[in-house]
């Protein structure tokens, strides 16, 4: 346990730096966890063309083997890195820090982070994000909530994927939900389709009404 505290010690104070910088730069970063095969990458490449066209985006895609998803990403014309984290299960505050460095975002960017498919570890773990975004299917089960409890606890929203497959599955959307906010009352929830489009304008309206004001001091640097 106290090997467990210092390491959760040593990743917060590293993810206070990370959130300062990122309201330093107008940077709008959105943690973005799930089981695997959730639709996390889907949902993205759906949404980011339409962002495109209102601000500046970045991705920073976490698995543990491969570069699949971020040359998914890439083929948007979206800027994302790869980082791979071997047998860890979750991206911590220090490799976003490394992917951020490396990748320079503009001031004012919505930085997505796609975390290791996982419902237990990333919930513990800040990487100075503004917002984690908990993405839950409907193929999944909708007792996960009660299952997941730290998870869903931590997030501000639930993004419910898959709706078009809710003819096909026993899936109890009032149910899920009530779970959901049992654990978390404020939790929003974005009910979408990433495949057939359901809801991606409510997502993306989420997304753009929580970027916060770019320092002056930032937009003169961006200007200059």
């Amino acid at each position: 346990m106290r090997v467990e505290r210092d390491i959760l010690a040593a990743n917060d104070a590293l993810a206070v730096r990370n959130r300062a910088l990122f309201a330093t730069r107008g940077i709008l970063a959105v943690n973005l966890v799930s089981s695997p095969g959730s639709g996390k990458t889907t949902l993205l490449t759906r949404i980011l063309d339409d962002l495109a066209r209102w601000v500046p985006l970045a991705v920073i895609e976490g698995d543990q083997q491969t570069s699949l998803d971020a040359e998914r990403i890439r083929a948007t014309g979206v800027p994302a890195i790869q980082v791979n984290t071997g047998k860890g299960c979750h991206l911590d505050a220090a490799m976003v820090a490394r992917a951020v460095a490396t990748l320079d975002p503009a001031d004012g960017t919505v930085l997505f982070i796609e975390n290791v498919g996982n419902l237990v570890c990333p919930a513990a773990f800040d990487l100075g994000e503004a917002h984690k975004v908990v993405v839950l299917s409907v193929t999944e089960g909708d007792d996960k909530p009660l299952k997941y409890p730290d998870m869903f606890h931590a997030a501000d929203a639930m993004v419910l994927n898959k709706i078009d497959l809710l003819p096909h599955v026993t899936f109890d959307v009032d149910r899920c939900v009530a779970h959901a906010r049992r654990i978390n009352p404020a939790l929003e929830v974005l009910p979408v389709s990433a495949t057939r489009g359901d809801g991606l304008e409510a997502w993306r309206d989420w997304v753009l009404s929580r970027r916060p004001a770019v320092p002056r001091h930032a937009s003169e640097r961006t200007a200059s």
